[in-house]
């Protein structure tokens, strides 16, 4: 991921933490890995100011997630978006891109408080019935990118959390025979305007495509995926697709 950063300060909200964990999600996006952290490039950015960043191969909602906000600073949010009006510490971890402006949890978000969340590959279920067999989807190179996210923060007494969600968007040629939806990716070259509080609101828009099917691969893997509590390398191994079995989530 390429991102200027000569400003940056770093904002630690949550800790980054490889204990917590969930169950499966059955809404689109609900894993994702970030498994060469010191692949990401923060130009002027000391680095040692940073918390320790740990591989990662099974990034679960709710967990705390990597991000770089508008201001360009740093920070660290846990994932799952629980707008600053709720009455309740219910996130949510997807917000849609047709519909960001329209909804009240997300539209304050979109117009002020955008994010850029590194990542390096990410997960979907085909599903067949009570069947699902998990897919790794990353980029042919193998390269870190950005979904595009927004962010709010929530208080309430002596709590607050700061939390995030990735936005979807329609799916490419890859993902459409998996699933209808895929997280938004941005090119390198649009992360900047997406941060930028001068961006106009229709190029935000546009900036939510579906990222080329030609630039990315997937492939078949364990239905260990399915536990946040499993978060190792061989996750991402490839597999033969085995729908015919009815898998152990836990």
């Amino acid at each position: 991921m390429r991102a200027k950063h000569g400003k940056a300060l770093v904002r630690v909200l949550r800790c980054w933490s490889k204990e917590n964990s969930c169950g499966i999600f059955s809404v689109m996006c609900g894993r994702f890995t970030l498994k060469s952290p010191g692949r990401i490039k923060f130009d002027g950015l000391n680095r040692s100011n940073l918390p320790p960043l740990f591989p990662r191969y099974n990034i679960a909602p709710s967990q705390s997630v990597l991000a770089i906000v508008q201001g360009d600073e740093t920070a660290l949010f846990q994932w799952g978006l629980i707008p600053s009006w709720s009455n309740e510490a219910k996130g949510f971890i997807n917000a849609r891109a047709e519909t960001l402006e329209e909804k009240p949890s997300f539209s304050e978000s979109f117009q002020t408080r955008r994010c850029l969340i590194p990542a390096d590959g990410f997960y979907e279920w085909q599903r067949f019935g009570k069947i699902a067999q998990p897919y790794y989807f990353r980029m042919k190179d193998e390269s870190t990118f950005a979904f595009a996210g927004v962010w709010d923060e929530w208080c309430r007494d002596e709590t607050s959390i700061a939390s995030c969600a990735i936005i979807t968007t329609t799916a490419n040629e890859l993902l459409a025979s998996i699933h209808d939806r895929m997280p938004v990716i941005l090119r390198p070259e649009s992360e900047d305007l997406w941060l930028s509080d001068e961006t106009e609101p229709v190029m935000l828009r546009k900036l939510l495509a579906p990222y080329p099917a030609s630039e990315m691969t997937s492939h078949a893997v364990s239905y260990d995926v399915n536990s946040a509590k499993i978060d190792d390398e061989h996750l991402l191994r490839p597999v033969e697709p085995n729908l015919g079995v009815t898998p152990s989530l836990f």
